[in-house]
C-alpha cells in the first residue's frame, strides 16, 4: 500500500464509502456465494474440495481468498463487500481487495506510471492504471487446478516513455507434497494447509528496449489479509552492517512506528497486523531473504509469502512520491498494517498486506521477465505449526506471540 495514498487521502475515500472489510464470521462459501453475485469467477480446488482457491478475471485474474477446508472453511482474502456491492467505480484505485493481485511499478518519482508527466506528487493527481484496477484479463485456459489469464496493454510513464506490454499470469494449486517441498520441512500431522502459486510474466511488445536512462518496469504482488489482534507479521532478514546491506528495515514511510508495533532485530521485523495502526515497512534486495509470514495465535493459522529473487540483482524500482536521486533503490519486499488515518477516522479496511516486487526489468523487444509469489497457508496444533514457523521464518511461535505482549 503506497504511503501517500493513505496519509493523503484516506478521509477523501472514506466519504466514498471504501470502508468496509469481509463479512466477520464469513467462511470461504459465504465468500464466494457473494462474489458470484457480483463478478465471475474461476474457483481451482483439490479433488477432495478441501483446498481452494477464488479468481476473478474481471480484477486481472486476483486470487480474492482462499481455504484449507471446502466451503465451510475459513476464508483468508480480505473483500471489500460493500465497494463490489455498491457497484461504483471510484476515482484514483478501486480497493476491491484480495490476496494475491498483480500491479505494476514504480508507484512514485520521474518514471513513474501513477501519475501523468508534469503533474504534481500529490493525491489528487495519482491514478492507479486502469489494466491493474477496473479492466479484466482475459482467461486464456483454465483447469482444475490452475487458470491462465492475459492482456497487452500500453503505459507511459512520467518521463513520457511508451511501454507496450504482455502479460501472462498463471495461478496453480499446489499439491500437498509440493507445498511441503517449498517450505523445505516434512508434512506435519494434523495440519491442513493451502498453497498457491502466481507467475507472472510480462513481456517488451515494443520496439524499442526498456532503458534505466527513460524507466523500467517491475511485476508488484499485493496480498490482502484479515486483520486480528493476535497476528503478526514476521519478516526474516539478512544480518550484517548497513555498510554492506543497507538498513534493516524502511518504517517511516508514515513516520516512525512505535516500539510496541514494531520490533527490528538484527535477523526478524516484527510488525503488528491488528489493523489498528497505519504503518508500513520495506526490505531492500540486499536484506531480504524473499519471504514475509504471519501468525494468528487465536485462530492457530500461518501463513507463509515466498517470492523469486535474482541472486546479485539490487536494481529495484523506487516507488517514493517524489522526483528522486536513485530511482531504483526500492524494495524487494514491503508489508503494511492498515489503521485510522488520524485518531477517530475510520480505516480504509481494515486488513494487511503482504507484499513482493521483482526487479526493474530491462528488456530487450520480445524478452520477459517472471515474478513467482507463492501464498502457503497453514491451520493446526502449535505443536505442528511451530516447526515450521522455526524452520521458514527462524522464529519459534512463542516468539511471534510474545513479542508484543506487554
Amino acid at each position: 500500500m503506497s504511503q501517500k495514498l493513505l496519509t493523503t487521502a484516506i478521509v477523501t475515500i472514506t466519504a466514498m464509502t471504501l470502508i468496509p472489510h469481509s463479512a466477520a464470521g464469513a467462511n470461504f462459501g459465504d465468500d464466494i456465494a457473494f462474489l458470484k453475485k457480483h463478478t465471475d469467477l474461476v474457483v481451482l480446488s483439490d479433488k477432495a474440495g478441501q483446498a481452494k482457491v477464488a479468481l476473478a478475471p474481471a480484477w486481472q485474474g486476483r486470487v480474492m481468498t482462499s481455504t484449507t477446508n471446502g466451503d465451510a472453511g475459513p476464508s483468508f482474502g480480505w473483500i471489500n463487500r460493500e465497494l463490489i456491492a455498491s457497484k461504483k467505480i471510484l476515482p484514483h484505485m478501486n480497493a476491491f481487495g484480495g490476496e494475491d493481485r498483480f500491479w505494476m511499478g514504480p508507484e512514485g518519482g520521474q518514471f513513474s506510471i501513477f501519475f501523468e508527466k508534469g503533474k504534481k506528487f500529490v493525491f489528487d493527481d495519482w491514478q492507479t492504471p486502469a489494466i491493474f484496477d477496473t479492466e479484466p484479463f482475459k482467461v486464456l485456459s483454465k483447469a482444475d487446478d490452475k487458470a491462465v489469464f492475459g492482456a497487452e496493454f500500453s503505459l507511459t510513464n512520467y518521463s513520457g516513455t511508451v511501454f507496450n506490454v504482455g502479460v501472462d499470469r498463471e495461478v496453480r494449486l499446489l499439491a500437498p507434497e509440493t507445498a511441503w517441498e517449498k517450505l523445505g520441512v516434512k508434512a506435519a500431522k494434523d495440519v491442513s494447509l493451502v498453497a498457491y502459486v502466481s507467475n507472472n510474466k510480462i513481456t517488451n511488445k515494443g520496439k524499442e528496449p526498456w532503458r534505466k536512462e527513460t524507466g523500467l518496469l517491475s511485476v508488484w504482488i499485493l496480498g490482502m489479509f484479515n486483520p486480528s489482534p493476535s497476528t503478526t507479521i514476521v519478516v526474516p532478514i539478512k544480518a550484517g552492517p548497513e555498510s554492506e546491506l543497507g538498513k534493516n528495515v524502511t518504517s517511516d514511510y508514515f513516520g516512525e512506528v512505535p516500539p510496541d508495533r514494531l520490533v527490528v532485530r538484527d535477523d526478524v521485523v516484527f510488525l503488528r497486523a491488528d489493523g489498528q495502526y497505519r504503518s508500513k515497512i520495506g526490505i531492500g534486495p540486499k536484506r531480504s531473504r524473499a519471504i514475509l509470514g504471519s501468525y494468528d495465535a487465536d485462530s492457530r493459522v500461518l501463513t507463509i509469502v515466498q517470492f523469486n529473487q535474482p541472486k546479485g540483482v539490487t536494481d529495484y524500482v523506487n516507488s517514493l512520491w517524489k522526483l528522486q536521486d536513485d530511482p531504483f533503490s526500492g524494495d524487494a519486499a514491503n508489508s503494511y498494517n492498515d489503521g485510522p488515518p488520524t485518531p477517530g477516522a475510520k480505516p480504509m479496511g481494515p486488513f494487511y498486506e503482504l507484499e513482493s516486487s521483482s526487479p526493474a526489468a530491462a528488456l530487450a523487444p520480445g524478452k520477459s521477465l517472471t515474478h513467482t509469489h507463492r501464498t502457503i497457508h497453514l491451520a493446526g496444533p502449535e505443536s505442528a505449526l511451530d516447526g515450521i514457523a522455526k524452520a521458514t521464518l527462524g522464529v519459534s511461535l512463542e516468539e511471534i506471540k510474545s513479542v508484543f505482549k506487554k
